[in-house]
């Protein structure tokens, strides 16, 4: 199941997808704030392929900035995107996981939720109760072997990453501002989707069947916390 939205580049992802023989896909576009967007989402990969074994929270914008210039309807914004589409989404696909006997939901975070930085809200309290849901619910649907994780999220290439690098260093090429040593990453480098993509893998998979509400930070080591 991919929840896919409606960029142009992301529709080109799925027909690259689909070109080099995934025929299982089924793209949509979805208003994870909208229950009922999610739960028509749900419905629909279910209809389809006949069962659901993995949901992967992803939604998400940056946001980040001092506690006195946030008003409410920002922080009101950020959980409803960050939180509460989470929240949604696994309501909706907890009874179709609990009846192909169990799953995995990942809900993807950022290291700052651990660890806040200053001028890093509402990013960082929205992903702090993230990780919060993840613990609860890993508790409550642990008796249905339905395993709940977050992974932390540092510095992956991304699309807004990439805008970063065009406005902030235009002189340096990917791989130079990659390597920047002012990013502060003790493995020396922004990571890539694909290593980011490998954990997520891992804790959906069987290899992680003894894996329930923990954390791993994907990030080169640069969080300060554990």
């Amino acid at each position: 199941m991919r929840f896919v939205r409606g960029t142009p580049s992301n529709w080109r992802r799925v027909a690259h997808i689909q070109r080099h023989g995934e025929a299982g896909v089924l793209a949509l576009q979805v208003d994870v704030t909208k229950p009922e967007d999610c739960e028509n989402a749900v419905a629909d990969v279910v209809t389809r392929f006949g069962r659901l074994d993995i949901l992967v929270n992803n939604a998400g914008t940056a946001a980040a900035k001092p506690f006195e210039r946030i008003d409410d309807g920002q922080w009101a914004s950020d959980l409803d995107l960050k939180l509460f589409a989470a929240i949604r989404v696994s309501r909706a696909a907890v009874p179709h996981l609990r009846e192909a006997g169990g799953g995995s939901i990942i809900n993807v975070t950022t290291s700052w939720a651990k660890t806040p930085t200053a001028s890093s809200m509402p990013s960082s309290v929205s992903r702090a109760a993230g990780q919060a849901l993840t613990k609860a619910m890993s508790r409550d649907l642990a008796p249905d072997q339905i395993r709940v994780n977050t992974v932390c999220i540092g510095l992956i290439r991304s699309g807004q990453l990439e805008e970063r690098w065009r406005r902030e260093r235009p002189d340096l090429t990917w791989e130079q501002f990659a390597r920047d040593p002012g990013h502060q990453i003790p493995l020396g480098r922004i990571g890539n989707t694909e290593e980011a993509a490998k954990v997520i893998v891992f804790l959906a998979s069987e290899a992680a069947s003894y894996v329930t509400g923990t954390s791993v930070n994907i990030d080169g080591g640069s969080a300060p916390s554990l």
